[in-house]
């Protein structure tokens, strides 16, 4: 298994965040930091050129690992634009890549739905879709999944995701129910998942043949108890550090690798680490990150 990062960990599609710091900075940081990939980011962080883009990240010897869209799935009226945008970035990062083939990360356009940011960690069964609701969200990511697979060869994984309408653990089962596995596989978020009342290792033995990405968060339990009794909404939980530095919360990275291990798992472990202010900067936190997982064998 290989570690890359994510421009998110810099305040790249960081909710609320006023400048991101230039590509070249984060990139040169990220390397440093003894990381191996990089995802995409947002649209135009990196240049959208396949080979600006392939100098750009071969520069500093980092792969190319996958791209995050999200789509409103829920909303049949999204889908053609969604669908359109995700075979633009999948078709980019193709022509961009090495081998690996890197994959698409398909995600709801989380936070954009009012009532489920509101209770994004305490999510309750009437706050989801309804069983009609669910096939036409399923169809859609197939769909874009399928797209994606003829335009450019590469696999789609989802991500579920806090304030999106696949949060829980329900909701996972809900949508992968509903798809192909030959499809869309699964983007496991250890991070995402606990804050939403889920176990990761649960996850890994009901879909860990069909978990080909990962993204590595932790989360404190403290400000996750809090988020509830206060009922702050995603942002607010966020701001308050739910998602903690890694090995300062409750995800038990240790016996997720090894049950990811024993299934044969060979793909991408991605930190994606919140910037929070009083933490430092990105970089000493990237670093922090990447000294934990080499302690604990990664």
């Amino acid at each position: 298994m290989r570690v890359a990062n994510a421009p998110c960990s810099w305040g790249v599609l960081e909710f609320g965040a006023a400048a991101p710091l230039p590509a070249s900075q984060v990139l040169d940081e990220m390397a440093m930091a003894g990381y191996e990939g990089t995802e995409l980011g947002d649209w135009g962080f990196l240049p959208t050129t396949p080979d600006a883009l392939r100098s750009t990240i071969g520069s500093r010897a980092l792969s190319m690992v996958a791209a995050f869209v999200p789509v409103a799935l829920s909303r049949e009226d999204a889908f053609e634009e969604g669908q359109a945008r995700a075979v633009r970035t999948a078709r980019l990062i193709a022509e961009a890549a090495a081998s690996p083939a890197p994959l698409l990360v398909l995600s709801d356009d989380n936070a954009t739905v009012p009532a489920r940011t509101t209770r994004a960690g305490r999510i309750r069964d009437e706050d989801g879709l309804t069983g009609s609701e669910w096939d036409g969200f399923a169809a859609r990511a197939d769909r874009i999944a399928l797209a994606v697979k003829n335009a450019t060869g590469l696999h789609t994984v989802f991500h579920h995701h806090c304030a999106g309408y696949v949060e829980t653990s329900r909701e996972i089962d809900a949508l992968m129910s509903r798809t192909s596995p030959a499809t869309l596989g699964l983007c496991l978020d250890t991070g995402h998942l606990t804050f939403a009342g889920g176990d990761p290792l649960s996850i890994v033995e009901r879909y860990g043949d069909r978990i080909w990405h990962l993204h590595l968060k932790d989360c404190d339990p403290e400000v996750a108890a809090a988020a509830r009794a206060n009922g702050w909404d995603y942002h607010q939980a966020v701001r308050h550090g739910v998602f903690c530095e890694l090995g300062r919360g409750v995800v038990p990275f240790g016996a997720v690798f090894d049950a990811l291990r024993t299934r044969g798992y060979d793909g991408w472990l991605v930190v994606e680490q919140d910037v929070l202010p009083g933490r430092g900067t990105p970089s000493e936190s990237a670093r922090r990150n990447r000294d934990y997982l080499r302690a604990i064998g990664v």
